[in-house]
């Protein structure tokens, strides 16, 4: 039978056995093949899409991110889904925005998180099946997504 002494004991003994995961991040092949996920094989154009953040990012938890797409908005030629992908986050994929004609405008906004200096990429899929991109590199001060989620 443990007495109450085997048991502190191998409950320190546990407690002190810490599992700590290390630093996920995507790589320059996760964003590729989050790219063929999104586009299906199809070729990416540069041009059409200005992705707007800052060079320098001080704080990677907000870096405020704008992406405008040149479209008329029209039911024949629209922009159907603008993404954000990251090169080094934990998922490559960070979110997109599905739109279509009554939109009126081609302009998303927000505020995402980075996790190292890297190149952000933001493509957006035309209603005619193409698509376009425009990417920016971006250099991070103090890191978010550190704990690797």
């Amino acid at each position: 039978m443990l007495s109450r002494r085997d048991v502190i004991i191998a409950a320190c003994a546990l407690g002190s056995l810490t599992v700590r995961p290390g630093r996920a991040h995507a790589t320059p092949e996760f964003l590729e093949k989050a790219i063929q996920d999104i586009t299906k094989g199809a070729p990416v154009k540069d041009g059409k899409v200005r992705l707007t953040i800052p060079a320098l990012a001080e704080n990677g938890q907000s870096v405020y991110t704008t992406v405008a797409v040149e479209s008329p908005m029209t039911k024949a030629d629209h922009v159907r889904a603008i993404h954000i992908l990251s090169e080094k986050n934990p998922i490559a994929h960070l979110l997109s925005w599905h739109l279509g004609p009554r939109a009126g405008i081609a302009k998303v906004s927000t505020n995402i998180r980075l996790a190292a200096s890297q190149q952000v990429t933001a493509l957006a899929e035309m209603s005619d099946g193409t698509f376009w991109r425009d990417r920016r590199d971006i250099v991070v001060t103090v890191a978010a997504c550190i704990d690797g989620g």
